[in-house]
């Protein structure tokens, strides 16, 4: 009978274009270098989606298994199932180890083969479950394990001119997909129909700007009268009802980047009490645009836009932070949480990084202007302010629709 592998290489085909040039990854992977050699780490071992597509341009679907890049001085390998078969390779610029299910723990046999035993391993603290660090620490038998996610996550936060690009291009997606929507709000609509009309459009759109891409998760999240209440509420069939507050939101996602719009509407009128606090969200969110610049940190941003709301008696009616950081993260995976508009975060603002701008103020039913009410734009800082990258309109005049 012939040997059964633990491991092999299976690197069938020509690589595939990448979001980004192959310098980009090789740039990215020297800073990882460069995060080890400060943690005295002999290897890096990342398992999360977000920083093996950021290192290696490989976005896995895991359905359970395990996946994961080894980055030492010299080599930088992805190591995936054998289900996927060469498309790891095709779609990653560095090497690729594919892992066989012939026996249990070949993927930490194939880790191993690179990052080897007895070393100082960088790891993903806030990604590693405890049941795959203990595997870690059977097959590599370090000497110490260094936890280097928030070293990661700052590197992340800091985006280059291509990412910038890619993200600009996808904020465009997302308005493309706002329109639709609009198209699409009538009275007797249901949630889902709505929300299908601006998906389609936007991977129609996707298509165009990206023919080598791959295409998956790009999605919308439409919602009406008291489904407002939440910003991540599922899509229903519920029916749009005349008066109905109305909200808004596509994502676009593209080789894992997203991006978001996120609008209130109303479903052909607003009344007097609805009004009044959809203009006060909107005098926020403007507010909060205009914070947004070098030097400033996102808890000073946060406090201020704190007192705005509590000078107008609003400040109960909030929900969650401001907003976040936009890059390799999305609903699946990742989140940059160093870069979020929340009291607790101290980092300081610094051209090159994306964040959007999201008050949202939810009134409970039965309340004069119940609903969630909720603007987003994406804004990139640069060396003197903000440029948003969101180009749909927001506010009554235009969002009053149906």
């Amino acid at each position: 009978m012939t040997a059964r592998p633990d491991f092999y290489r299976f690197h069938n085909g020509e690589k595939a274009p990448l979001p980004f040039a192959i310098s980009e990854y090789e740039a990215r992977v020297a800073g990882l270098r460069s995060l080890m050699e400060e943690a005295g780490a002999s290897a890096i071992v990342l398992t999360s989606m977000h920083n093996i597509a950021y290192y290696s341009g490989f976005l896995y679907c895991s359905f359970g298994r395990p996946y994961g890049l080894v980055v030492t001085e010299t080599e930088c390998v992805t190591i995936s199932a054998g289900i996927d078969a060469g498309q790891p390779w095709r779609r990653s610029f560095c090497d690729n180890i594919t892992y066989t299910d012939w026996q249990r723990d070949n993927f930490w046999r194939a880790v191993c083969e690179v990052a080897g035993e007895g070393g100082v391993i960088g790891y993903e603290g806030d990604h590693l479950t405890l049941m795959q660090r203990d595997r870690l620490e059977d097959f590599l038998k370090p000497v110490t394990m260094v936890d280097v996610a928030r070293a990661t996550m700052r590197q992340r936060m800091r985006k280059s001119e291509a990412e910038i690009a890619l993200i600009r291009s996808c904020a465009q997606v997302a308005d493309v997909g706002g329109y639709a929507i609009r198209d699409a709000v009538k009275v007797g609509a249901r949630e889902i129909d709505v929300a299908m009309a601006g998906r389609d459009a936007m991977e129609v759109e996707i298509a165009k700007r990206f023919p080598d891409a791959e295409y998956r998760d790009t999605w919308v999240w439409f919602q009406s009268g008291i489904n407002t209440d939440g910003a991540h509420n599922p899509v229903t069939a519920q029916a749009i009802e005349r008066g109905d507050i109305l909200s808004l939101n596509t994502f676009p996602m593209v080789s894992g980047y997203y991006v978001a719009l996120e609008r209130t509407m109303f479903a052909g009128e607003v009344d007097a009490a609805s009004r009044a606090i959809w203009e006060a969200n909107v005098a926020a969110h403007e507010y909060g645009m205009s914070l947004l610049k070098p030097g400033v940190s996102c808890a000073e941003v946060t406090h201020r836009i704190n007192e705005f709301f509590e000078d107008r008696d609003l400040l109960q009616y909030r929900t969650f932070g401001y907003g976040h950081s936009f890059g390799i993260l999305s609903h699946y995976y990742g989140r940059e949480a160093g870069l979020e508009l929340r009291e607790d975060i101290d980092t300081v603002l610094e051209p090159g990084m994306v964040i959007s701008m999201e008050p949202m103020l939810t009134l409970g039913s039965g309340e004069p202007g119940a609903g969630g009410y909720r603007e987003h734009d994406i804004l990139v800082v640069t060396e003197d302010g903000n440029e948003n990258i969101t180009g749909y309109p927001y506010g009554p005049e235009f969002n009053v629709v149906g």
